[in-house]
């Protein structure tokens, strides 16, 4: 970590103090938002700050700054640093909870840290998903509890847990999920799953080549008919998913949809950036 900003103030990551009455450390209460640079400018910051908002409200925290001056912290963390960064936007529960109105008293919290991507073997190879029936307990909210997501993952660092409740394909554990089955693109309807900002544009990239889009849940069953899958980030962008669990997808191969959604993501990223 290379910058914080905390209690109205730039410092290094060794002054950033969070009191240990907090409810995000006492009790799990917190939402956040992932934000990566692209060209030094913050990728879809707008949407991400909308959704940590939105988030914010479903779990009764009152937020004590307007989405404007959330915004213009993230810009100046952005040019006092070089590089590309990965952007970390927390609310925390605070010290406060008042049982008619919630979290009245939370604090505003901001890291900014190098930008890691994924190895670019995993764009080349793909990756494996790993099947589990579950789901997480709020799929419309970012929340801080990745709980689920860490002890339910199999002890590979090239998989990731893939939710699917009874059978339905929803998201994995830090991405939004498509499979591809000819030219039809399903992935899980909101509010099934998070509110992705990457999902949302591939599914616009997406209709503007004509390929057809089901907001629905993809089927475990579907899998040996689908032709290919890729989750979806605002870190990873597009990653080409080649497995899920025992079964093959398609030929085992990154897809054609997927190398020419992810050209496009490219083509227009521009649109994308603040």
């Amino acid at each position: 970590m290379r910058l914080c900003y905390v209690n109205g103030r730039f410092v290094s990551p060794s002054e950033a103090l969070l009191p240990v009455t907090d409810l995000i450390i006492q009790r799990g209460i917190g939402v956040f938002e992932s934000i990566s640079t692209h060209r030094r400018r913050a990728l879809m910051l707008t949407p991400h700050l909308e959704r940590l908002l939105t988030g914010a409200k479903n779990s009764y925290i009152h937020p004590p700054l307007g989405i404007g001056e959330m915004r213009e912290i993230v810009r100046e963390g952005v040019a006092r640093l070089d590089g590309e960064l990965l952007i970390k936007v927390y609310l925390s529960g605070g010290d406060v909870f008042d049982r008619v109105r919630g979290f009245t008293d939370p604090r505003f919290f901001v890291t900014f840290e190098e930008l890691e991507l994924p190895p670019a073997s995993f764009y080349e190879n793909g990756i494996r998903l790993e099947p589990v029936d579950d789901e997480r307990e709020d799929p419309a909210t970012k929340s801080i509890d990745y709980r689920r997501a860490y002890t339910l993952s199999p002890h590979d660092e090239h998989a990731e847990i893939l939710y699917c409740p009874g059978g339905e394909i929803t998201e994995s554990g830090h991405s939004s999920f498509f499979l591809c089955v000819g030219n039809t693109l399903a992935t899980a309807p909101l509010p099934r799953v998070l509110k992705g900002t990457t999902r949302q544009a591939i599914i616009d990239l997406a209709r503007r080549v004509e390929l057809n889009v089901e907001e629905r849940c993809p089927l475990l069953t579907e899998l040996p008919q689908a032709t290919e899958a890729f989750i979806t980030g605002s870190v990873k962008k597009i990653l080409p998913v080649v497995r899920v669990g025992s079964q093959i997808i398609g030929d085992g191969h990154p897809g054609p949809w997927t190398k020419r959604l992810f050209d496009l993501y490219l083509e227009h990223i521009e649109e994308w950036l603040e």
